[in-house]
């Protein structure tokens, strides 16, 4: 009889319990800390609809008990009343008989000889019956339940208010709660790219003394991870740096001990690979200095285009050089032989039409010899440099640079070349490291058509 007076509030928990997996499902794409505060919120929703739901239930229990016992104390005293004067009092009770609006289940339990009460909620005007048989009649008291009713839905209206407040209240806690474990894991994972990104003294930071909770615990693994990483490598450089140094010696008097040899071809093959040595002990040194961060550089501003110029024509490498025609101004050394007259300049003039760079010629001489070398070894012939502006492009008509070198950069000892023999890996990173030196920054690509390009993007003056 009660089916009508639980259909509403049942039919509100199965839509929240809907919103409640919605929300969990939006939740997905949202960041920590939004989630957080949402399946927070979503929980206290459901708590808060469950305990709503047992009160109603309770309490439309309640009316529904005192109303059937209302009405069967009602229906005896009106079948005393009509025993002894054979009338119906139809002022409270709506007492009659064989009502004509009398639900039809009730009028059939009474024609069974039962007496039985009726709740009806599912119309416009809410009641509970009863009634019984007499003689070959029925007879019913029908008593008016729209104050309960309305009692019921006011306590529905406060239930929803109240629960509406503490999932808010839920939320905003939760976001403050998501909101600092956001931080310091957000803390934490910037500290981990700075580690990355190769800055070995970047730590987290002690956390307050006593606390062991999981983000402490992931601070002291990162801070940990950190100083262990970084004594290793530490300790890598310093053994690389030592016996570098320490075969320059040796290595000095191997080299002069082969110019003595006589001229032959044994000769020949001992003075080859005695420099093929130098050039590695001078690399492993350079690369040791590199990562010691022992390097300053000396800058000066010079005309980019003429530089360059003059580093292929010291190291004597036949690549093939495309630079505008500019009017020549003065030469890296600050002659201007332009009209067959040597006149000096200062390092912050204008010359004609080139750009302007400041660097170290040394170390852009070793950055862009660098690059050729690589194009040399492991490209195919021609090899192009050019000259755009504050860049300096190195192309070669080769395979192309390995799809892994130009998702994790250049290693070590690691190169391009199916066998060992064609080079050891050193080049490219010598070169990225004394670009960092000068402020320059070496791009690595596969050009259109086919080939490797290294592209140096130098500061302007």
């Amino acid at each position: 009889m009660t089916t009508a007076l639980r259909r509403r509030p049942a039919a509100l928990g199965r839509r929240v319990g809907a919103l409640c997996a919605r929300a969990g499902g939006l939740s997905r794409g949202l960041s920590l800390r939004v989630k957080i505060a949402v399946l927070l919120a979503a929980g206290c929703a459901l708590v808060a609809v469950t305990i709503g739901l047992l009160i109603h239930q309770s309490r439309a229990a309640q009316i529904a008990s005192n109303a059937r016992e209302s009405a069967t104390s009602q229906l005896i005293r009106v079948r005393q009343l009509y025993e002894l004067t054979g009338q119906v009092d139809h002022d409270d009770t709506e007492a009659a008989l064989d009502h004509p609006a009398l639900p039809e289940p009730l009028r059939k339990s009474a024609k069974d000889g039962r007496r039985s009460t009726y709740l009806d909620l599912s119309g416009p005007d809410p009641a509970v019956w009863a009634a019984r048989p007499v003689g070959d009649r029925v007879l019913s008291v029908r008593r008016p339940l729209n104050t309960a009713v309305d009692q019921l839905h006011e306590l529905d209206g406060h239930l929803v208010v109240w629960g509406a407040v503490v999932v808010g209240l839920a939320a905003l806690g939760g976001a403050g709660i998501a909101s600092r474990l956001s931080r310091q894991l957000r803390t934490a994972a910037a500290t981990a790219r700075r580690i990355s990104l190769g800055d070995l003294d970047a730590r987290i930071g002690r956390t307050p003394a006593g606390r062991q909770d999981e983000v402490a615990e992931l601070a002291c693994a990162v801070d940990t991870m950190a100083a262990s990483l970084q004594s290793r490598l530490e300790a890598e450089q310093r053994f690389t740096a030592d016996v570098a140094h320490e075969l320059r010696t040796p290595l000095t008097g191997l080299h002069t001990a082969a110019e003595l040899l006589p001229p032959s071809r044994p000769t020949e093959l001992v003075r080859d690979r005695v420099a093929a040595l130098r050039t590695l002990t001078e690399d492993l040194l350079e690369v040791a200095r590199l990562d010691a961060n022992a390097e300053e550089p000396h800058l000066e501003v010079l005309p980019l285009d003429r530089t360059v110029e003059k580093i292929l024509q010291r190291c004597g490498l036949a690549v093939e050089l495309d630079r505008s025609e500019a009017p020549r101004g003065p030469d890296p050394d600050g002659t201007d032989r332009t009209d067959g007259t040597d006149r000096t300049h200062g390092s912050h003039e204008t010359y004609g039409t080139e750009a302007l760079v400041r660097t170290d010629v040394r170390r852009l001489e070793r950055i862009v010899a660098n690059l050729i070398a690589n194009a040399r070894r492991h490209g195919a012939e021609p090899v192009e440099v050019t000259v755009d502006g504050t860049s300096v492009r190195v192309r070669d008509h080769g395979p192309g640079f390995p799809e892994r070198l130009l998702k994790d950069g250049p290693r070590r000892f690691v190169t391009g070349a199916k066998e060992r023999g064609q080079g050891t890996g050193l080049g490219l990173t010598i070169a990225l490291g004394q670009a960092q030196v000068v402020g320059a920054r070496v791009t690595l690509s596969n050009a259109e058509g086919g080939g490797a390009l290294a592209v140096v993007s130098l500061p302007g003056a």
